[in-house]
Formats: C-alpha cells, sequence, structure tokens
C-alpha cells in the first residue's frame, strides 16, 4: 500500500478534511498527554479534536462513542420497508429494493467514517483491526441465524432440501452467494447477497480510499469510482437485456449506492451547508423524503428496469446522504413515536438476517394473521440474537479496546 507510517508524521498535520490533528508517536512515553476526542459525524466512534481550526463535524455529534438515535431509526426505516416487502411482496413491491439502497447508502457513510478515522489520526488504515471488526461484528449473528437454518432445513428437513445445507452455508460464510455460476443453496438465505455485495466492496474500498487520501485525491478519485460503478452496472444490464432482472443481485449494481454514501462522508461539510437549516425547512425536507419512500413502496417491477439501477439507486442514495445528515446528529430523538423504529433499528442485522427464512419457512402466506406472525417471529429471533450474542460480543470488544 505504502501508506505513511505513524512515526513518520509530524506532530500536526493538516488532514484533508481542513483540520489540523495533534498526534502522539507510537513510541511515546505511556504518560505523554493524549489527544482529546470527540464523536466522529455519523459514526458512533470518537475522532481527534483538531487543534485548529474549529472541529468541522456533522451537525450534533455526540461527544462520546454511542449509538446515535437517528441512524438507529434510519436503519429502522431501511429494515422496516425489506419486512415490508417480504411480508406482501404483492402489495409492497419496491419496498425491498428501497430498503437495501438505503443500508448500501448508510453502510458507505458509516465504513467511510470509521477509515478517516484511521487515517486521519495516524496515517494509515489498520487493516487487521478494521476486518477483525468487521468480523466480529458480523459472524456471530450469522452463526447463530445458520445455525438455526440447520436445525430447520437440515435436521428437521422442513422443506426437503436438506442436501443443499453444505452448500448454503459454505455460500453464507464465504459471502459468495451474490457471484455467479458459484452454488447458493437454499433460497432461505437468497437475501444473505446484500451481505456478500457489502463485504466484497470492503475487500476493495479502503485500500482505495488510503491511494487517494495519501495522494490528496479523495474526492476526484470517489467521483471516478462512482462513475466507474455506473459504467460497470450499465455493461452487466447490456449484457442482459431484455431480462434486466438478472443484474438485481449483482455486486455491480449496487456499487453507485454505497459509494455516494461514501462520498457524502467526504463531503458531509459541503452537504450539511447546502442543505436548508430552519427548523421548519428541516422537517419538511425529512418528512418529503421519508413520505417519498413509503409511496414508493408500492411501486412494482422496479428490479426488472434499467432506469432503476442507473438513476434510482443513485437518487435514493443520495435521499440517503440528506437524511444521515439531519438526523445523524440527533442526541436525543424529536418525539416519542421514533421510539420504534429506533429499537427496530438496534435490531435491524438480525431482523435482517432471519426476517427472509422465516417467510419462507412459514410459506409466504398472503394473509394479514400469517403476516403478522412472520413480523412477529422475525422480532423475536432478531431480539434474543442482540441479548444472546451481539450485544455480550459488543460489551467484550469494549473491554479488549480499553485494556
Amino acid at each position: 500500500m505504502g501508506v505513511v507510517p505513524r512515526t513518520t508524521l509530524r506532530s500536526s498535520q493538516t488532514s484533508q478534511s481542513g483540520h489540523t490533528f495533534r498526534y502522539v508517536r507510537d513510541d511515546a512515553p505511556a504518560t505523554a498527554p493524549t489527544t482529546a476526542t470527540t464523536g466522529l459525524p455519523g459514526t458512533g466512534f470518537a475522532s481527534p479534536v483538531p487543534g485548529s481550526p474549529a472541529p468541522d463535524l456533522a451537525p450534533g455529534v455526540p461527544a462520546r462513542a454511542a449509538r446515535l438515535p437517528g441512524l438507529d431509526a434510519l436503519r429502522g426505516l431501511a429494515v422496516g420497508l425489506v419486512l415490508l416487502n417480504h411480508a406482501a411482496p404483492d402489495r409492497f413491491g419496491a419496498a425491498g429494493v428501497l430498503g437495501v439502497t438505503v443500508f448500501f447508502a448508510l453502510s458507505g457513510w458509516l465504513i467511510t467514517g470509521v477509515l478517516m478515522r484511521d487515517l486521519d489520526r495516524g496515517g494509515r488504515i489498520r487493516f487487521g483491526r478494521f476486518y477483525a471488526h468487521r468480523l466480529l461484528r458480523l459472524y456471530p449473528p450469522l452463526l447463530l441465524m445458520l445455525a438455526g437454518y440447520v436445525v430447520v432445513e437440515g435436521a428437521f428437513d422442513l422443506l426437503g432440501q436438506a442436501h443443499l445445507v453444505p452448500e448454503t452455508l459454505v455460500a453464507a460464510l464465504t459471502y459468495t452467494i451474490n457471484i455467479p455460476g458459484l452454488p447458493h443453496g437454499s433460497e432461505s438465505v437468497y437475501h444473505f447477497w446484500t451481505l456478500a455485495a457489502e463485504e466484497q466492496f470492503y475487500l476493495v474500498w479502503p485500500l482505495l480510499l488510503a491511494w487517494a487520501w495519501r495522494r490528496g485525491w479523495l474526492r476526484a478519485a470517489t467521483a471516478v469510482c462512482v462513475a466507474a460503478a455506473l459504467a460497470a452496472c450499465m455493461v452487466t444490464l447490456l449484457l442482459v437485456v431484455p431480462d434486466v432482472a438478472r443484474v438485481y443481485a449483482l455486486p455491480t449494481s449496487w456499487g453507485a449506492a454505497l459509494l455516494i454514501g461514501c462520498a457524502g462522508y467526504l463531503g458531509r461539510t459541503a452537504v450539511a451547508a447546502r442543505l436548508p437549516q430552519t427548523a421548519g425547512a428541516r422537517r419538511a425536507v425529512q418528512a418529503g423524503i421519508v413520505a417519498a419512500l413509503l409511496a414508493g413502496t408500492l411501486l412494482t417491477g422496479l428490479a426488472g428496469h434499467t432506469a432503476w439501477y442507473l438513476l434510482g439507486v443513485p437518487a435514493v442514495a443520495v435521499a440517503t446522504v440528506v437524511l444521515i445528515s439531519y438526523v445523524g446528529g440527533w442526541r436525543t430523538l424529536p418525539g416519542r413515536w421514533l421510539r420504534p423504529a429506533v429499537a427496530l433499528g438496534t435490531v435491524s442485522y438480525a431482523a435482517y438476517l432471519w426476517n427472509g427464512a422465516i417467510a419462507r419457512w412459514l410459506g409466504h402466506p398472503d394473509d394479514l394473521g400469517g403476516m403478522a406472525l412472520g413480523i412477529a417471529l422475525t422480532l423475536v429471533a432478531a431480539t434474543a440474537s442482540w441479548w444472546l450474542v451481539e450485544r455480550p460480543v459488543a460489551r467484550w470488544r469494549a473491554r479488549r479496546a480499553a485494556r
């Protein structure tokens, strides 16, 4: 990679976000003063406090590592759209594609924030630490869900497809379920294609980000990447026309959404400066975007239209960046009515893992009672995953990091 070693940095250095950061050498004495910290915009992680000028932060960033209620509410909206689609695909045909687009853009924003924290503080990305954290965040809930899958479709053979268990586990655990030509296993975990697309993206993006950061080309390189992602999507569309729906799960179809989220983080100050900031205007923009997303759920066949991938995905990703710019700064919720969205967002990862499989195990019921049962079982499974796996692992990681 050839990134700048931390020990070669001067005592202060201006980051590409325009801040002068103070550095402490790796070999400094333990008694050396350390840099004060404040919240990294939109990530819930600490970041160095600029020495001068004043911090250029996204609105309302918390002063310490914490869950951000606005982002949890946005996660809740995204996974809620996916649950609607899985429960009633005939009624909410576009809810799934809208929800995953929001997820991709949010993921790009958050992960870029984590990576930029490393670069701005130490001049390098700690790749081992980054991927270890990804593994510890993603694998425990995934393993719990796959254990449930093995019991239901392996031991009990509910769907008569026990023979698919080995290849399903391989595809799920290696994040290759979206690669054409490779075994995908059971349809009960086909929705894992989104996880695969993300993890494949994060094998490449940190390398590109570190390279562009060192050369001072962050924004230009990101713009080129967005254009390249759309070009790659166009090529795959041309290869499958008129059967456009075949590109739905391909990684080339969603790179633009992830990269727009990344670009949103890198340009967050400029974005915030251009958005309306009066209370009424802020509420109107947020309500308008959410209303448009909810109305869009009633559309049908989006995944089969070329325009969705080339225009719709970027548009929804940009709208998501606008929402993040507003809600990422919430220290408290503006109203109690948002608490269910925050609660759902807190368990959104596990809810996504379980919901597609549960809907299939129930036979994709089309009556209201069956749909409600599927969502209820999903919430039970996701809540159990949070308390039994995700929360204990997160606490263990925090204790380990504090040593």
